[in-house]
């Protein structure tokens, strides 16, 4: 059995993952040493041994969670001990968050940072998957199928959001969109639902309308100028983007070289984490940024896949979070630092230098490889076993790890 296991893993998947992680490894070396030395006076290699150590805990988490079956994430309780702790973790926050980029979305400790919000993401896929999952027969109904969860999850995003942390309740709030609008509910029940968004945004909108300076900071509005026109504040509130967009441009085909890129010279802020792939593109080119986009949508269509040949509804809807929070993510970093969205502060999937964020993605792609090798298994059962025989193993088999 376990030999047949061992057989049913998807290892171009792992094989991608692990590939996209090498190479985010080294670029974050090299987008980072002059920012260790010059701000935080460190050695040239603080942030790429922190990385490191993070990718070697990511690594024991991704085996962990690819070897253990991913049924066992459905179980209530647990959904409920994972709300109450993110829940808690949010309000605490508000307690004794460290502030950081403007958002007190941190637990300092040490000279280490965890930020739930990361793991929150995880936590709501679980949970939407999970619950979306067991109502199944009565999804079509609004007030007892879809509502509730999709509540929990806006209460979520709202705690979140006042750290203030927009992107990352942003990325959750579309993250949970996705699972619901592939729940498996009707046309008419999808129409039920715009209609009820329309009400509440009319409900809410003299809350917005009293309410809008505080929405819309003088910060928040600068970064909806300088996505509209960098070049007209080239020294404020667009010196992110037009110097993304230098260091884009000054890559062409080919790359300057690595190592050689000349805006995480103190020009470009943030070149390890948010604006790591402006430095891939002005060392490495165009072919640098394909490598690292072809990887990335390998893995989000690989996991849509998954979804796609799931026959269990608690699998399908966990793959489609996954891939769709990889995706999410990809597309606002590589939005922001190009100027087809406004910058959100959000870090390059399994690229971007970050603790939280890598671990949390290497625990969900663990999952991933999981759902595809059960997937993988069955298939292999069923064609080995007579027609007869098939249906009564199978289910001794799922009964034995909990499915």
């Amino acid at each position: 059995m376990i030999k047949r296991m061992l057989k049913s893993y998807d290892y171009s998947l792992i094989f991608a993952v692990f590939l996209l992680c090498g190479f985010g490894l080294v670029m974050v070396y090299s987008s980072s040493m002059i920012t260790a030395v010059t701000r935080y006076g460190q050695n040239s290699s603080y942030f790429f041994d922190r990385q490191l150590m993070f990718l070697a805990l990511g690594t024991v988490i991704f085996l962990c969670a690819a070897l253990f079956p991913y049924k066992a994430f459905a179980n209530q309780k647990f959904q409920k001990f994972l709300l109450l702790i993110s829940v808690v973790a949010l309000f605490g926050l508000f307690v004794v968050g460290h502030v950081a980029g403007n958002a007190q979305s941190w637990f300092r400790v040490s000279n280490y940072g965890i930020q739930p919000g990361e793991f929150v993401k995880l936590t709501v896929i679980l949970y939407l998957s999970s619950v979306y999952a067991k109502k199944q027969s009565y999804i079509d109904n609004l007030g007892a199928g879809i509502a509730p969860p999709a509540i929990i999850t806006l209460f979520i995003c709202a705690l979140v959001a006042a750290q203030p942390d927009v992107g990352t309740a942003f990325i959750i709030a579309l993250i949970a969109l996705c699972i619901i609008l592939c729940s498996g509910f009707s046309g008419k029940t999808l129409l039920k639902l715009v209609l009820l968004a329309g009400i509440v945004l009319v409900l809410v909108s003299p809350l917005i309308y009293f309410n809008w300076d505080s929405i819309l900071t003088e910060g928040r509005m600068k970064r909806f100028e300088s996505y509209q026109n960098p070049f007209k504040d080239a020294g404020d509130s667009g010196f992110q983007v037009v110097n993304s967009y230098l260091a884009i441009g000054s890559g062409g085909l080919f790359g300057l070289g690595l190592g050689e890129s000349v805006q995480k010279y103190g020009y470009l802020p943030e070149t390890h984490t948010d604006f790591i792939m402006a430095i891939i593109a002005e060392e490495l080119g165009i072919f640098g940024v394909l490598f690292v986009v072809l990887l990335l949508s390998f893995i989000v269509l690989k996991g849509f896949y998954i979804a796609r040949k799931c026959d269990d509804p608690f699998g399908s809807l966990l793959a489609i979070g996954i891939s769709s929070m990889i995706a999410i993510q990809s597309f606002v970093n590589l939005g922001g630092i190009s100027g087809l969205i406004p910058l959100t502060g959000v870090t390059l999937p399994f690229i971007s230098y970050g603790g939280s964020s890598l671990i949390l993605l290497m625990a969900s792609a663990g999952i991933l490889v999981n759902i595809s090798m059960f997937n993988e298994y069955f298939d292999r059962f069923k064609r080995k076993q007579p027609v007869n025989t098939t249906k009564t193993k199978e289910n001794q088999y799922k009964k034995s790890i909990n499915f």
